[in-house]
């Protein structure tokens, strides 16, 4: 059993009484321990597949399945929950919170969680920060920090919930080449440890990393093809 299975995933909007196919219909499985790139130019339809993956938007249409279970009859406060405790995210934009301490962001995720005491939650965070070399800037807030070590930041609070899956959306789109290399090889260190990663980004330099690439193109999946991943060796500092 694949960990993601989509079977006939459509995603229609309808603006202004127009009917907009973003997606679909789309077949797609994805195994465990996996780092799958999904590139195609903007508009494609990728970033919608990832929303969809990610449990952040439902499909009009279609069979979706995490770990065997079908996410389509799940309401919207179990797909909150479900994301909390099984997905991580990570985004181009970092998206951190300006006036709080990177050890603090990365807590977020737990304190929403609930039932985890403040003691367990720091540790662990202090453990994420850790995990992707930030261990000695805990205590600096995002604007005392680079764009490669916000994002960092923002890849160790997707780890703080201890993720099944981490989505990367342009993880590396605002950063410099050598910095984009360091995150890649972040997340290939997450595939060794068996986490999967499904990574959205239009640049084929960045898609050399994964495994696994699938194109979309006007919605539809148009290529899948496996190949020996570059591997990403800048040691993170």
């Amino acid at each position: 059993m694949s960990l993601l299975e989509l079977q006939g995933i459509t995603r229609i909007f309808h603006l202004d009484g127009l009917e907009l196919r973003a997606l679909g219909p789309v077949d797609l499985a994805v195994e465990e321990g996996e780092l799958l790139a999904v590139m195609g130019p903007s508009g494609s339809g990728k970033s919608t597949l990832m929303n969809v993956m990610g449990c952040l938007d439902r499909p009009t249409s279609g069979s979706y399945r995490l770990a065997g279970e079908e996410m389509g009859r799940r309401t919207p406060a179990e797909l909150a929950r479900i994301r909390n405790r099984h997905l991580g995210f990570v985004f181009q934009s970092f998206q951190l919170l300006p006036r709080t301490t990177a050890l603090e962001n990365v807590e977020l995720p737990l304190v929403y969680r609930g039932g985890i005491p403040s003691r367990e939650r720091t540790a662990r965070a202090k453990a994420a920060l850790e995990r992707v070399g930030l261990g000695d800037r805990m205590k600096h807030h995002p604007k005392q920090l680079s764009g490669g070590q916000q994002q960092r930041v923002a890849i160790a609070r997707a780890l703080v919930g201890e993720p099944r899956i981490v989505f990367a959306d342009e993880p590396t789109g605002a950063l410099d080449s050598r910095t984009s290399v360091e995150i890649m090889a972040l997340f290939q260190e997450l595939e060794r440890s068996g986490i999967t990663v499904v990574l959205v980004t239009h640049e084929p330099d960045v898609a050399a990393y994964a495994g696994r690439v699938v194109v979309v193109r006007d919605g539809l999946i148009s290529s899948d093809t496996r190949q020996a991943p570059r591997l990403a060796s800048v040691e993170v500092a």
